[in-house]
């Protein structure tokens, strides 16, 4: 006879409290959405094998002809590139096992400002570039992360364009990684052919040593990059690694009340500077919401102030803009991983119901 878990016999309820990993079993009772979870207006038509993080890109020119890019997570792995109606408008094949993508805007390539999506290839230990819209392969396939380090295979991937020059920035968390360094910050640039080379600028970012990191997001107004230490909190530190004292921790917050994952991390931005910091509690099909601004007077104090259901099951990663990109999504678009090969696209007015603001006017991408 099989023995019971001894946390079988505890109730879920008192798991929570402790903070504890769930156990399978208690897993799968929490993968049905709750009653009151909110609906997305959209989902997209499915990938081949396994979604796992979406990006959006903003035509600057219209933005009805903005797009998703997401990964399709396996070893015979793909991007998806979406419409605003969630219809499949391209597939990028021959990638091995894609995990995270971002995007940005700007870069300067062949001498000319160009919009590029950027993805961890994991098994091939590398980074793959992209020309936005058509999705044309900027890089020569040497992009390679952490010295071919399979241990720290690349996930995570999050972008930033310095305001003050227009340098671009990779940050990448790998599979695993060392209690003080974990994060890798690359610079990207023309190599002189219009292709992308990137240098190592700094390994910075703490690790709690309980499970791994992969989500990572990057509030270039303010200045600051967060990443997700799974199972005990969000970290944030500054993205500029020129800045003073970048390598310190400015704030540890999301420690408390999530089932197990701590996950994908979207940034609502409101031109004032304020706004939202979204973490998705990844078992329990949910997200909890904190002040982007943080305190009057304590930036780095990043209160709950909202947890939010979603039908979306399971969700990896995510994304959101404030930016109006259809009738449909009237104060920004929140799009969602879900299991079953899919991605969710969310109103922000319905994320945000009377509790929450709305950016008056959106924030355009940065140019």
């Amino acid at each position: 006879m099989m023995k019971s878990s001894p946390w079988l016999l505890l109730p879920l309820a008192f798991l929570l409290t402790l903070q504890l990993p769930l156990p399978a079993a208690d897993l799968d009772k929490l993968a049905t959405p709750a009653p009151d979870a909110i609906k997305p207006r959209l989902i997209t038509e499915p990938t081949k094998y396994d979604t796992d993080d979406p990006a959006i890109w903003i035509n600057p020119a219209d933005h009805t002809k903005s797009l998703i890019v997401g990964t399709d997570k396996n070893s015979d792995g793909a991007l998806y590139v979406y419409d605003l109606e969630g219809k499949i408008v391209q597939v990028v094949p021959g990638l091995k096992r894609p995990n995270n993508v971002d995007i940005n805007y700007g870069l300067m390539l062949g001498g000319k400002p160009t919009d590029i999506a950027v993805t961890t290839e994991r098994e091939m230990q590398r980074l793959r570039i992209y020309r936005l819209p058509d999705m044309q392969c900027v890089d020569n396939g040497d992009l390679v992360v952490f010295d071919g380090d399979k241990n720290r295979a690349p996930m995570g991937i999050a972008l930033y364009r310095r305001p003050k020059d227009g340098v671009m920035f990779a940050f990448v968390g790998g599979k695993s990684g060392p209690r003080e360094g974990y994060i890798g910050q690359y610079r990207l640039a023309d190599d002189g052919t219009g292709h992308v080379k990137m240098t190592l600028v700094r390994q910075f970012g703490s690790y709690s040593g309980k499970k791994e990191i992969e989500a990572i997001a990057v509030d270039e107004e303010l200045g600051y990059v967060y990443y997700s230490d799974e199972t005990f909190g969000v970290r944030k530190y500054a993205a500029d690694p020129d800045a003073p004292h970048a390598n310190d921790q400015l704030a540890l917050f999301a420690t408390s009340g999530f089932v197990s994952d701590h996950e994908g991390i979207s940034i609502y931005k409101i031109n004032d500077g304020t706004g939202y910091i979204l973490v998705s509690d990844q078992q329990a099909n949910r997200f909890r919401i904190y002040k982007r601004e943080g305190e009057p007077g304590r930036p780095h104090e990043h209160n709950l102030i909202k947890t939010v259901p979603v039908m979306a099951i399971e969700s990896d990663g995510s994304d959101v803009t404030s930016t109006v990109l259809s009738p449909k999504f009237p104060s920004g678009l929140f799009v969602v991983m879900s299991n079953s090969r899919l991605f969710h696209y969310y109103s922000w007015d319905d994320i945000a119901g009377t509790d929450l603001k709305r950016a008056p006017n959106g924030v355009p991408p940065a140019k």
